[in-house]
């Protein structure tokens, strides 16, 4: 798809090809390294290593989404001086045609990779899904945008047509720049071991009350860290009776593992009485 979109976009001489085409290269070119990265992260922890290799994939996707920010900006500032200049003129049809082909092979991919993925779960392959669906919706929006163009040929407004293309790809890539975003603060907080969202510490809090109410414990403290992939969950509790019971907190930490597990690709809770 990325190779289509990239010898596609010299063809069509459209901008928002070009956009949508060097963004996927882009992200193709940096998910290699996370494919070397996988057999490290399911390496168990060490006293050297207390992480394991966790905060390495939070730097990868971090630099990742920096990479594609820097690329995103730089489109949105190279199509705006194409339109203080003029702009430019594509064949409304040929594009039309072909982002309506690409959506369609874009909604194909998406639901066979939904498929072959309902198994597992996994970081890498969420934020596939997402871009395919982001694929979908910028296809479409620029087939309908393109659609637009061939209806104001024969009008009196068709003198807007060679700021359409440019305008498209600066809406496009103004779309795209949401995702790198969002994932740089989310793993920068991750690289400085800050606690997850408060919906995710809300939901943990929720399983660990559930699950120690059986047992003469209370909740005292929450410690939450999320690296890469991994989840970290220390749980601090207080004997109702001043009697701790080794017994007790193996089945509660069973009890909230098995709880939180399909919510979390990996996930490691630990059972620490507060003194």
């Amino acid at each position: 798809f990325t190779l289509l979109e990239i010898i596609a976009s010299f063809l069509l001489g459209s901008k928002t090809v070009m956009t949508d085409g060097i963004f996927d290269l882009f992200d193709l070119l940096l998910l290699l390294p996370m494919f070397a990265l996988v057999p490290f992260l399911y390496k168990p922890v060490s006293e050297k290593k207390p992480y394991g290799c966790s905060q390495i994939e939070s730097l990868l996707v971090l630099i990742k989404y920096v990479v594609l920010l820097i690329v995103v900006i730089n489109m949105i500032a190279s199509n705006v001086v194409v339109l203080l200049h003029g702009g430019h003129t594509v064949n409304a049809l040929n594009v039309l045609i072909y982002e309506a082909s690409l959506c369609g092979g874009c909604i194909v991919m998406l639901l066979m990779l939904k498929h072959l993925s309902r198994k597992y779960s996994s970081m890498i392959i969420k934020s596939e899904l997402y871009l395919w669906k982001v694929d979908i919706v910028s296809t479409l929006g620029i087939s309908v945008a393109f659609l637009f163009q061939l209806f104001l040929a024969n009008t009196k407004l068709n003198f807007v047509i060679p700021y359409i293309d440019s305008s498209v790809a600066i809406v496009v890539a103004l779309f795209l720049v949401k995702e790198p975003v969002l994932q740089i603060i989310k793993n920068l907080k991750e690289l400085v071991l800050f606690s997850p969202e408060q919906d995710v510490m809300d939901e943990i809090r929720k399983v660990v009350n559930e699950d120690i109410q059986n047992y003469d414990y209370s909740l005292d403290f929450l410690d939450v860290t999320q690296t890469g992939r991994k989840t970290w969950i220390e749980v601090y509790v207080k004997s109702k009776n001043d009697i701790v019971k080794i017994k007790d907190f193996k089945r509660i930490q069973e009890h909230i593992t098995k709880d939180l597990e399909n919510k979390f690709d990996q996930i490691s809770v630990e059972i620490v009485p507060a003194i």
